[in-house]
């Protein structure tokens, strides 16, 4: 079996050692294991004044079936319980089909502001009947992604009559990057055009940018889960569904909990862009615009029950993600991430990072609407206040297990379960 049509189920892989979970998922992972993944003079190319590298854990969330495809898929994040819901969550959900995504053609805009214009409803119908040459001129250098069906599409012009500074127009262009988050590119598309827009504008540009909303490369990710599969020992199936539907309601009506709401979203999306590479300050900041663009912050997933009693959610987003260039193509460790997944577009790994988000939110409300938040993930924090109080070895098991067993999971009391007689 190649390692891109590896199984995501692998029974008892969180039992096992870290060398040993290496082990079991192939060679492809070997730039995984931080044995000096990211060599000192590499990273002193990649950005400015290094003096060291800051490592952060990377585990592997197991069980994902995506559009009838396994996943094995990379997380890089400093907080418990995070990969193992993500993991238990598409446990459930894979029993029932697995998740579904859709995503739209990777479009990502430039914003072009002028400034200064005469009568700026005119500068806007002539730069509308000059879109043919300036489409032209945007994608007169990259050869390469014209070559790939990419480039600058189309063009929109926008007027805001009230600034602190009077009005503005600004240019948008619409660029197909493909593979590539795109932000190189259309910041230079942007500044190429930038002379002949003063020119047919009569007026003087300002700045020359992307946009990090990118509202028209959104993907969406669903999933239908029936209440057998959310039933357990302790818990009914079709309670849970419910409880889930009502924590979500409360997220869609307050900003105050939608921002908590979608902060646990963004728990499983931003290790996955982490570890591959991506810019994931980019698409925090498109996931709230996002969220906000009705003009009220509000949720960005949605969940319900269907008539077959049957919890479904959705999550739809913005995802500017690249598997060309940037980090992604300099870190041996995002390129070990890419493997590992076997992704073989941008649009897909948009996909997969999007069904993490989903299920990561799912396991959040479901452990809101029945036994809280804190249980399960104060039980898995007590490794890291074991350690905190000084185990090492054996011990921080040990000590964790008491802890986490007494329901007091604190440093005082990982201290005292590590020297019992002092």
């Amino acid at each position: 079996m190649s390692d891109q049509n590896k199984s995501s189920r692998i029974k008892g892989f969180r039992n096992l050692t870290p060398e040993a979970r290496l082990a079991t998922l192939g060679h492809v992972v070997a730039d995984l294991s931080g044995n000096n993944t990211l060599p000192l003079a590499l990273a002193d190319g990649m950005i400015e004044n290094v003096v060291g590298k800051f490592e952060l854990p990377l585990g592997v969330a197991t069980n994902f079936t995506i559009n009838n495809k396994d996943y094995l898929i990379p997380m890089a994040v400093e907080e418990p319980s995070v990969v193992a819901a993500a993991s238990y969550m598409a446990k459930i959900v894979r029993g029932c089909g697995g998740f579904t995504a859709t995503s739209t053609a990777p479009i990502m805009r430039a914003q072009v502001q002028i400034l200064g214009a005469a009568d700026p409803e005119a500068a806007k119908q002539q730069l509308m009947a000059a879109k043919g040459d300036i489409i032209t001129l945007a994608n007169s250098k990259d050869t390469v992604l014209i070559g790939l069906g990419g480039g600058c599409k189309d063009i929109e012009v926008h007027i805001f009559e009230d600034t602190p500074i009077g009005a503005m127009v600004v240019l948008h262009l619409l660029v197909d990057v493909r593979d590539a988050m795109g932000a190189n590119t259309v910041n230079t598309m942007a500044e190429m055009v930038a002379p002949m827009v003063e020119k047919i504008a009569q007026a003087t540009v300002r700045l020359r940018i992307l946009s990090n909303l990118a509202d028209l490369r959104t993907v969406r990710a669903s999933v239908q889960v029936s209440p057998e599969a959310l039933t357990t020992k302790t818990l009914n199936g079709t309670d849970v569904a419910q409880g889930i539907v009502e924590a979500c309601a409360l997220a869609i009506v307050d900003p105050y909990r939608a921002a908590t709401h979608n902060k646990g979203i963004m728990n499983g999306i931003d290790p996955v862009v982490l570890a591959t590479g991506n810019d994931w300050r980019a698409i925090e900041a498109g996931a709230h615009a996002y969220a906000a663009r009705s003009g009220r912050y509000t949720s960005l997933t949605r969940w319900d029950v269907d008539a077959d009693g049957a919890l479904c959610g959705t999550l739809e987003l913005p995802m500017a993600l690249g598997i060309v260039g940037g980090a992604t193509k300099t870190h041996p460790a995002a390129q070990a991430s890419l493997a590992l997944m076997g992704v073989t577009s941008a649009q897909e790994l948009a996909e997969v990072v999007a069904c993490v988000g989903l299920a990561q939110n799912m396991a959040a409300l479901r452990a809101l609407s029945t036994e809280g938040i804190q249980k399960g993930h104060m039980a898995l924090h007590a490794r890291n206040i074991a350690i905190a109080a000084g185990a090492t070895g054996d011990d921080i098991d040990r000590v964790a297990k008491t802890i986490a067993d007494a329901g007091d999971v604190s440093v005082d009391r990982a201290v005292k379960a590590l020297r019992p007689n002092p």
